[in-house]
């Protein structure tokens, strides 16, 4: 390999997935504030993210809303105003 063009705070870390918990522990060079034990007992630093390949609908096979900023609720109000003018 050559030298020198490797990042220095290549490490492990554990990404965590916000919508169902799972975890993954993976190299990175992420930063983080947070430390968790991984099952092997040692600590990793911790990242949290909201969506991953466990939640995701693609790689799960099922259709999930995921709405963080209310979305979903803004779009369905306005298609209703929406329909009511045309009557």
């Amino acid at each position: 390999m050559k030298t020198g063009i490797h990042p220095e705070n290549y490490r492990k870390v554990i990404f965590q997935d916000n919508s169902n918990g799972d975890r993954f522990l993976i190299g990175s060079t992420i930063e983080t504030t947070e430390t968790d034990k991984w099952t092997d007992g040692n600590e990793y630093p911790l990242a949290h993210v909201d969506v991953s390949s466990a939640s995701h609908p693609f790689y799960t096979g099922q259709e999930k809303v995921m709405d963080t900023a209310g979305r979903v609720e803004r779009f369905k109000a306005r298609a209703q105003k929406a329909g009511t003018r045309k009557k």
